[in-house]
């Protein structure tokens, strides 16, 4: 599509010259008007990208006339045109909205260069206004997979404080999706053409996330070479979300604490005091009230942050949203990977729905994502899925279709026989020996190890004391 200019002078000369210079692009369609009025009554008829647009007019002036397009049509790039000794109000239309000016007389190349410059950043900001919608769209609530009653619950807690500005603190297993609803959450207020800022604090060390969240000046430790501006900064007056924050030192939770409550911080090593205007939304796979009870966060800081707090069922609890989810997951990755996979056999699908998801829906991405890897035809099936059917109790399986299915199919099931044999080994021995992991060990033959080894890999955890089997959870 030609971009639209319109060239504003009362000297025909200049309009000639710019018709000529802009004519020979053939991505332009310029037009011409000879004064204000004309230029205002032909900008309400049509569609313009760009106007070029001369200060000195009788009747109407140029700032007039930028004044009135701005106020009806702020989207449109103003070149204004001025004479060396109007450079003044040249600079005064740039403080009124005009993208730039042109001093007479201009060589062809510099209204060409202009005009270029114009255009490229009205189709940037075209691409960011697009670019913000389509992210605002991902993120819409209703789009976040799920139509169970837990996660229908949580619809209609995002719902309530999305427009909001309290602080919110989800809590939930890993990767049953705490991010993907703090996006939610901002996408929905009123901050959503803010920044989101997201902190993993599980991935920074102590030091290095004091000065991840305050920002720092140059000088002010061992490696600090410039200034560098912390993530309290940089949200602003948009949103800041602290995953695993049950994770950060005490030390950091009290100066997290003051942010909150003073609404200001510092930056490390910096004297200067910033002001702190962003909506807070934390995110933990722990138990934060048993850590305040044990003295490992801060029983002040806990009630701050969980003004607002929303559970995050896990996978296990909400299992009428696996399917969708998995037909979700298998179009995105047989789009990305450009094969053509659209269906789950009925064992692949029992195998999804019987496993408990430890990873939740990451982990559901995950194996889906294998599976279409795998998968050389239409169709996923149970012998795709051997990462979770190890895991699995017995199910019926699928009927192989090829020799390299029978092949994993009849290693699978070796596999799993061996393993329930190996799990009923180690749990006999510990029953017989009063849960005592070294007799056990002994009673079998094996090094205290290996017999330790065995208990890791079946999920075999020993909890209170030794001699107590009904504190012992096998598996």
């Amino acid at each position: 599509m030609k971009a639209r200019i319109l060239v504003v002078d009362d000297e025909e000369i200049v309009i000639r010259s710019c018709l000529r210079i802009l004519g020979e692009d053939a991505d332009y369609e310029v037009e011409a008007a000879r004064n204000g009025l004309e230029a205002l009554s032909k900008i309400d008829e049509g569609h313009f990208d760009v106007l070029i647009l001369d200060i000195m007019m009788p009747k109407m002036d140029g700032l007039e006339v930028l004044r009135r397009v701005k106020e009806t049509h702020p989207d449109i790039d103003i070149i204004m045109v001025t004479g060396l000794s109007q450079i003044e109000t040249a600079v005064k239309s740039m403080k009124l909205g005009a993208f730039d000016y042109l001093p007479k007389p201009f060589e062809p190349d510099e209204l060409k260069l202009v005009v270029k410059r114009a255009l490229e950043r009205r189709q940037l900001l075209r691409e960011n206004l697009a670019l913000k919608s389509e992210v605002s769209a991902k993120y819409r609530f209703e789009n976040i997979f799920g139509a169970s009653p837990p996660m229908q619950k949580v619809y209609a807690l995002i719902e309530k404080c999305a427009p909001t500005n309290s602080t919110v603190l989800l809590s939930g297993e890993s990767g049953t999706g705490k991010e993907l609803i703090a996006r939610a959450i901002h996408y929905n207020s009123l901050r959503k053409d803010k920044s989101f800022v997201a902190v993993d604090c599980n991935s920074l060390s102590e030091n290095l996330l004091e000065s991840e969240m305050f920002g720092h000046v140059k000088g002010s430790f061992t490696g600090a070479v410039t200034n560098k501006k912390g993530m309290f900064e940089v949200a602003g007056s948009g949103t800041l979300f602290l995953d695993e924050i049950g994770n950060i030192s005490l030390a950091t939770q009290a100066k997290l604490l003051r942010v909150i409550q003073e609404r200001e911080f510092k930056a490390v090593g910096d004297t200067r005091t910033q002001s702190a205007n962003f909506r807070l939304i934390t995110a933990t796979n722990k138990d934060l009230k048993a850590m305040v009870a044990d003295g490992s966060f801060r029983e002040d800081l806990f009630y701050r942050i969980n003004i607002f707090p929303i559970p995050v069922p896990p996978l296990r609890e909400r299992r009428d949203d696996i399917p969708p989810l998995a037909f979700h997951f298998l179009k995105v990755f047989s789009e990305e990977l450009g094969k053509k996979v659209t269906e789950f056999s009925e064992g692949a699908l029992s195998a999804l729905l019987h496993h408990d998801w430890p990873g939740n829906v990451r982990e559901l991405e995950n194996t889906i994502n294998r599976a279409v890897i795998l998968a050389s035809d239409p169709v996923i099936r149970q012998a795709h899925l051997a990462n979770i059917m190890e895991s699995l109790p017995a199910l019926e399986l699928d009927v192989p279709r090829t020799s390299d299915e029978l092949k994993r199919i009849k290693k699978l099931a070796r596999e799993k026989s061996v393993e329930n044999i190996e799990k009923l080994f180690v749990v006999g021995a510990l029953k017989r020996n009063a849960w005592n992991v070294t007799r056990s060990a002994e009673e079998t033959g094996m090094q205290r190890a290996n017999f330790q080894a065995l208990m890791k890999k079946h999920d075999i955890r020993i909890r209170g004391t030794e001699q107590d089997p009904d504190a012992t959870e096998a598996g």
